[in-house]
């Protein structure tokens, strides 16, 4: 059996493409991120690409213009995305699946939302949470949706210092476990996920 993970975060700017960059290198995985908002030219595609060095990268399904919330962008672009469009690839080996955002995160104007995707899907989920004023709500809403669409929750990954207090927090009011702390770094690069993804294990 190949191992297949969905990344979300709790939000947006948690460190989610570096986790996703840690985890396919990790398991040398296929990565693909379903639709790309804005930014084609340094994509979170592209940042995977140059991160790692056994990860191989598939397109984008949708590459949107403007750095938006994809429902808006894909109105600017008269593109219009449905559940349908985002089938799981058939990738040989193991595979890795990035969201945008966090699981609310609009893909149409027809009330779609990433969680529906992963909802559908229905592989297992690797959350993203960073410590910062509100990330417990933040963590544990995320975790909570997950559990009522019933998808599986693989566990939790804490980007930044240790925060002993949230953590606990966390982790005792969801029940999830913990997979990881990644450190914050200076610059990332493949040395930095290298290593980190030396030391990552599922």
């Amino acid at each position: 059996m190949n191992d297949q993970y969905v990344i979300t975060g709790i939000g947006t700017e948690v460190g989610k493409t570096v986790v996703s960059a840690i985890v396919a290198e990790s398991l040398s995985a296929t990565y693909w991120k379903p639709v790309q908002a804005g930014d084609l030219a340094s994509s979170d595609s592209i940042k995977i690409m140059t991160y790692t060095s056994n990860v191989s990268v598939l397109q984008e399904a949708f590459r949107l213009n403007s750095p938006m919330s994809p429902h808006a962008a894909a109105e600017k672009d008269g593109v219009k995305i449905s559940l349908d469009d985002l089938q799981i690839p058939r990738v040989d080996g193991n595979l890795i699946i990035e969201g945008a955002g966090g699981l609310m995160v609009p893909i149409n104007n027809d009330g779609l939302l990433y969680i529906d995707a992963f909802e559908k899907w229905g592989l297992p989920v690797i959350v993203v949470s960073r410590h910062y004023l509100g990330s417990i709500n933040h963590s544990l809403l995320t975790i909570e949706m997950l559990k009522n669409r019933g998808c599986q929750i693989e566990g939790i990954v804490f980007v930044g210092d240790e925060n002993r207090t949230t953590e606990e927090a966390i982790l005792k009011c969801s029940g999830v476990k913990m997979l990881a702390r990644i450190p914050l770094a200076d610059k990332v690069d493949r040395s930095f996920i290298a290593e980190q993804a030396k030391l990552f294990q599922l």
